[in-house]
């Protein structure tokens, strides 16, 4: 005899209004709860394109290219597939039909219950807590970006059809106060138009957004193209706790170790997990054996390391760090972006960074990926 089991989601962000969407759809009793769960989003989301889950339609996808230019000391081509996702076509994928809806704050999580602003309280068979990664003490990633008519960013494009990361000078965009680089992001929105977006990848602290509009505003020198609108980036990459697997609430999504660490994405990886965790509940199993297998958690500890070495680093060795990543074979890039649990892949492609590097910059790695910091469990 099967048995219904039923679900509480708290947070309607991309992550959890997809797993609420997969829990339906694997037969789960769900209910989701989010004080304005219609409510648009309005950040970038973005994502490698192989990182997609199969069951999201290309009615989700805003853009897509076949490959990316990355520029550090020297200009590489990245011959992979990315993809920039429509907000309201992925919404509307990933449709709520049949949840049952909670409209009001969660002021308490526990393992067996949500008590809600409204007096509520709503209890499942499992609840898992999709809020994001809230403030905390940890290493942040910033960025201030302007969105422009795409006739207006092709001198900043040069006929590339997108750039994932473009350092330009440390010494240049250090003048203005902290040591940290930032690069710009440049990528095309599907509709006539370019996110231009200076960013800080990882910084404890990490640089402000009137140091990097002041950045963007240096970089882009006399172009001064009509701003159709701006964004803001500024979110810790690391949930409160960096080891998900031991929290006593099942967290998931950016707070729940989905984001990497070294990059900041989290939503491809969010939707392609949704169904292991689905799937699970609805056997009645622990989603968060089926989500943190050894490997996983293996991998999840590499990158924290990997953040620790990157916020040791220099301008100038994070740019010696970025040409010896993306010189790497696809294959090798792939294993530590996105494979989450391929452990021997992670630790070949660490080991080929180590070795693409200066001695000086070596040890830097070295020294932070061993030491770590007070913000890391690991």
């Amino acid at each position: 005899m099967t048995v219904s089991r039923s679900a509480v989601v708290v947070g309607g962000g991309p992550a959890g209004r997809g797993l609420a969407h997969r829990l339906r759809h694997h037969g789960v009793d769900t209910t989701l709860v989010d004080p304005h769960p219609d409510r648009a989003w309005h950040a970038t989301y973005a994502a490698w394109t192989d990182e997609l889950p199969n069951w999201l339609s290309d009615n989700a996808i805003a853009a897509q290219t076949d490959a990316v230019q990355v520029s550090a000391r020297t200009r590489h081509e990245i011959a992979r597939g990315y993809t920039v996702l429509d907000n309201v076509a992925l919404a509307t994928e990933l449709n709520l039909d049949g949840v049952a809806l909670v409209a009001s704050a969660a002021t308490s999580v526990s393992a067996d219950r949500v008590v809600c602003a409204d007096g509520s309280v709503v209890q499942a068979d499992q609840i898992v807590d999709c809020r994001g990664a809230l403030p905390h003490d940890a290493p942040y990633q910033t960025a201030f970006g302007i969105v422009v008519d795409a006739t207006d960013a092709e001198a900043v494009l040069g006929g590339t059809g997108a750039l994932l990361m473009d350092w330009a000078s440390p010494r240049q965009l250090g003048a203005a106060g902290s040591p940290l680089p930032s690069f710009l992001y440049a990528v095309p929105l599907g509709d006539g138009t370019v996110l231009l977006e200076e960013t800080c990848l990882a910084g404890h602290p990490a640089l402000s957004i009137p140091d990097l509009e002041h950045r963007l505003r240096f970089r882009l020198g006399d172009h001064e193209p009509t701003v159709l609108r701006t964004e803001v980036v500024n979110f810790p990459l690391v949930g409160a706790s960096t080891t998900p697997w031991r929290d006593p609430v099942f967290r998931f999504g950016a707070a729940g170790g989905m984001k990497n660490p070294t990059t900041g994405y989290s939503v491809a990886t969010s939707l392609a997990c949704a169904d292991t965790v689905a799937v699970a509940i609805a056997d009645g199993e622990d989603p968060k054996a089926a989500l943190w297998p050894a490997s996983a958690r293996s991998v999840h500890e590499l990158r924290i390391r990997g953040l620790s070495a990157l916020l040791d680093l220099s301008a100038e060795q994070t740019l010696d760090f970025f040409d010896a990543f993306f010189t790497m074979p696809i294959s090798a890039q792939r294993s530590y972006l996105s494979e989450r649990d391929n452990l021997a892949g992670t630790l070949e492609a660490m080991g080929r960074v180590v070795k693409g590097v200066g001695m000086r910059t070596r040890m830097t790695i070295a020294r932070g990926a061993a030491t770590g910091h007070g913000w890391s469990d690991v």
